[in-house]
């Protein structure tokens, strides 16, 4: 088995001998420390003596052994008896798998976007601190931190492992599908640094979102932000030329797009539109079957995509959907129309001087022959993104309408 094939098969035991120690245990923050450590001896051991013939049962007893050796270290420093230190580690492994339980745990409402976000990535995820910190350009030691305060809020809240009732267990899914889409978006289009898109990221978040697909096949929103994120990656390679600049959706070599990808993820939608509800991310990958759907840039059904915007804007009204509803109306009313429809978000501190807001009016008044306006925009747009490929190519429109 390739290294490769090692980090795969890792990540997915990861949340499921989490799931099995802390339903045993009942410690998360114990239970998560000894599982690192059994994962970082499996890295050591596997590559030489070769993958057990039960990969995570060998991960449940060597993370049970590290908990215990650490429950009686804690119980000789404190000098009290402690029962289920002495525990004989059982050799049965339950088949049951746990990582959705473990998502929502770690999705807990008293925790920020952030430290969900971060502490999901470590525990279900499987990536170390170190390559967390990576992906969002902050020092180990500040990811550390965050992550450790997170398991803290946990453990002060009292949270039982088990999977919640009624309608805070929807309340909080909706919060997992969020967290997952955080990481995707962050993963496909990387907020700061030099690279466009983090394909590691947005790997991750496909791989977790399938898991809760198939433990909730029939949730509709489950499979609409798997299609989302499948149709979105399916773009990844015609998004940047070779030097690495960006490439905007109308002008990419769309035979580049991974057609497999594609056609699983307009599967998805169709079933999930079949479906007694409608919600937001059904709708963003309707609206992304509709892109890929078109051959060419000149193809694509704008009307249907402005339908579309129509209605997530009545469902989930956003200003980022109201910026999207407006590209996609000056596609069919006119640069002119887009344009007063961006003005309605001028007063909404959220966006009054968020790059897009500011791209996006470039590129309209570009299309009108406002050139003078169009650059003062993309410029302003450029140095508005923390991105390094962004800026880049705002700059090189900019450039190319300087009055």
């Amino acid at each position: 088995m390739t290294a490769p094939d090692f980090e795969g098969l890792l990540r997915e035991l990861t949340p499921q001998v989490l799931g099995t120690l802390v339903r045993r245990y009942g410690q998360f923050e114990g239970c998560e420390d000894a599982v690192q450590e059994a994962v970082l001896a499996a890295t050591l051991q596997w590559p030489d003596e070769g993958v057990p013939n039960n990969p995570r049962g060998w991960l449940v007893t060597v993370a049970s052994r590290r908990l215990i050796d650490q429950m009686r270290s804690d119980h000789a420093r404190r000098e009290r008896e402690s029962a289920t230190a002495y525990e004989v580690v059982p050799e049965d492994v339950p088949d049951t798998d746990d990582t959705l339980v473990l998502l929502f745990l770690c999705c807990h409402p008293t925790l920020t976007a952030t430290s969900q976000t971060a502490l999901t990535l470590r525990a279900v995820g499987g990536l170390t601190t170190a390559e967390i910190a990576r992906a969002f350009l902050v020092p180990e030691a500040t990811m550390a931190a965050r992550i450790s305060r997170a398991k803290q809020r946990i453990k002060a809240a009292g949270s039982s492992f088990a999977l919640p009732e009624g309608a805070e267990r929807e309340e909080r899914l909706r919060v997992v599908l969020h967290v997952l889409y955080l990481v995707f978006n962050e993963g496909y289009t990387a907020s700061s640094g030099s690279e466009l898109h983090r394909a590691d990221l947005a790997r991750e978040a496909i791989r977790l979102t399938r898991i809760v697909h198939a433990q909730l096949p029939e949730d509709g929103e489950v499979a609409g932000l798997l299609a989302l994120m499948l149709l979105t990656h399916a773009r990844r390679e015609a998004r940047t030329t070779a030097a690495g600049d960006l490439v905007p959706l109308d002008e990419q070599d769309r035979t580049k797009w991974d057609r497999g990808l594609i056609d699983e993820g307009i599967a998805l939608v169709k079933a999930s539109l079949a479906g007694p509800t409608l919600g937001p991310y059904q709708l963003q990958a309707a609206i992304a079957a509709t892109h890929a759907d078109a051959a060419t840039a000149e193809e694509t059904d704008w009307p249907q995509v402005h339908a579309l915007y129509l209605v997530l804007e009545r469902i989930a009204p956003n200003p980022m959907v109201t910026l999207n509803r407006a590209i996609a109306l000056a596609e069919t009313e006119g640069p002119a129309a887009g344009l007063a429809l961006l003005s309605t978000l001028d007063s909404d501190e959220r966006m009054a001087r968020h790059h897009r807001l500011l791209s996006v009016r470039a590129h309209l008044l570009e299309r009108t022959g406002d050139k003078a306006g169009a650059y003062d925009h993309y410029r302003r747009a450029a140095k508005a993104t923390a991105s390094l490929a962004e800026q880049r190519y705002l700059e090189s429109r900019a450039g190319r309408v300087r009055p």
